[in-house]
């Protein structure tokens, strides 16, 4: 979606050059989605290096001496810090927090104080769930709220302007997915599911012919929505909705084994996050009238059970 925004609106010179920037994008999610993990990693050196740190102190006081060592101990960020896919990519991206102590002292200060942070740091015993709900709840909730951090990735990289939330939402599956029988060889999700496929991406084609395919039949996608939005002139409906209809469109043609169900309810949800208040409405009446007129005609053509529901 954002990839056909960006070339409708004077982007790359041709539909391969955008397809190329695409792809890119792609593989900058992946990169800022381990980056935001190793934030996780830096936030516990830190805490670690503070008790180091506390117990040097001229006058250390009892919690200084004996320090509650939970956090530092929390069996998840211990498998993820030896995952060797997880060491390799950080590697792989020179990932290095020596010039950012100051926001992730912010961080660990605030984290401190977080009701949750406390009740699992005060618990007599915690689980591996605990664990990992700990993550979730108080780091992610951390990262996700902060201005300084969205501002320091859209420095880094013109990618990941719009990808902070994804890549947010990434590492919180990751953390939800873990088992506690993981060990340093267990690979980390994939951005695509099925990206090393011996026989190639089938979700990498999807992206591809998707794109292509939008583009491609723009012109007469327009005439297709203008026709059947009741009262509207085509340049009164907003550029995303319009973008919205038309991977839709395209999806319920060209691609067979996708419920119709699913990509109208994709669809419209992309449109309560990225359009209008009133878009819904519009792109599910449009898509909805599409539904049973290509239905009738025979142009929406499903195989399987259950698919064209």
């Amino acid at each position: 979606m954002q990839a056909i925004y960006a070339f409708q609106q004077e982007g790359p010179e041709s539909i391969s050059a955008g397809e190329k920037q695409l792809i890119v994008s792609l593989d900058k999610l992946y990169e800022l989605y381990i980056y935001q993990l190793s934030l996780i990693i830096e936030l516990v050196d830190f805490n670690r290096r503070r008790i180091d740190e506390n117990k040097v102190k001229q006058l250390p006081t009892a919690d200084d001496l004996n320090p509650n060592l939970r956090f530092t101990h929390n069996r998840f960020i211990i498998q993820l810090e030896n995952n060797r896919d997880y060491n390799r990519r950080c590697a792989l991206y020179k990932i290095n927090w020596v010039d950012e102590e100051e926001m992730i002292r912010k961080f660990y200060n605030i984290m401190r104080e977080d009701e949750a942070y406390i009740a699992y740091m005060n618990k007599p015993e915690v689980s591996y769930n605990d664990d990992k709900q700990v993550v979730e709840m108080v780091v992610l909730r951390m990262f996700s709220e902060s201005d300084h951090l969205r501002s320091y990735f859209d420095e880094r990289n013109i990618y990941w302007t719009e990808d902070f939330d994804t890549a947010v939402m990434m590492v919180d599956k990751t953390i939800k997915g873990y088992k506690e029988s993981a060990d340093e060889y267990t690979s980390l999700p994939t951005l695509l599911k099925d990206e090393n496929h011996v026989d190639g991406s089938e979700d990498m084609q999807f992206v591809k012919q998707l794109y292509r395919k939008t583009l491609i039949n723009s012109s007469d996608l327009n005439k297709v929505i203008s026709e059947r939005a009741d009262n509207w002139d085509l340049e009164r409906i907003a550029i995303m909705d319009t973008i919205l209809i038309k991977m839709a469109i395209t999806e319920l043609i060209e691609f067979p084994s996708i419920p119709v169900k699913v990509t109208l309810n994709e669809y419209i949800e992309l449109s309560k996050e990225y359009s209008s208040p009133k878009s819904k409405i519009f792109i599910n009446g449009v898509l909805d009238k599409l539904i049973v007129e290509y239905k009738e005609k025979g142009i929406i053509r499903k195989s399987g059970r259950g698919l064209m529901e």
